[in-house]
């Protein structure tokens, strides 16, 4: 007598199984919440660094210290709204995941991102073992 095996012992499994592989929706939800909150808080502060930003442009400095500061302290501005703004754009990509149901899983492997990682950054990307790869420039953005 031959037995059949159940096609879902020839599928490799994630640990835990397949109902490890998504993730709790209140987990989802928390997380959700804690990017949002992000979000605003950075929107904010791209909007205070640009209104800042072109106020001192309006002011009429003579003194020649004073226009350095104020070139230095408008680079500084610029250069944190750069970061500020790339880091939005992760924020954005980590809400649309949620929305279309992937949230937790690496954009390049779609192993899942381990729960601490997430709870460090809940905009992460990638799992370790590809973020590892993309900060040694391993990981094309072709791959991503």
């Amino acid at each position: 007598m031959q037995f059949i095996q159940p096609i879902s012992s020839l599928i490799p499994s994630r640990p835990g199984g397949i109902e490890a592989e998504k993730m709790d929706k209140r987990k989802v939800k928390s997380y959700r919440d804690r990017l949002l909150a992000r979000r605003e808080g950075l929107v904010g502060q791209v909007e205070a660094a640009e209104m800042y930003s072109r106020e001192r442009d309006s002011e009429a400095t003579q003194d020649p210290a004073d226009m350095a500061a104020n070139a230095y302290t408008k680079e500084l501005l610029v250069s944190m709204s750069a970061n500020d703004r790339k880091l939005l754009e992760l924020i954005d990509e980590a809400l649309d995941r949620i929305e279309e149901g992937e949230y937790g899983e690496c954009v390049h492997c779609g192993e899942p991102v381990q729960e601490k990682r997430l709870e460090a950054v809940p905009w992460a990307r990638h799992c370790l073992r590809c973020q590892d790869l993309q900060e040694r420039g391993l990981l094309t953005e072709d791959e991503e």
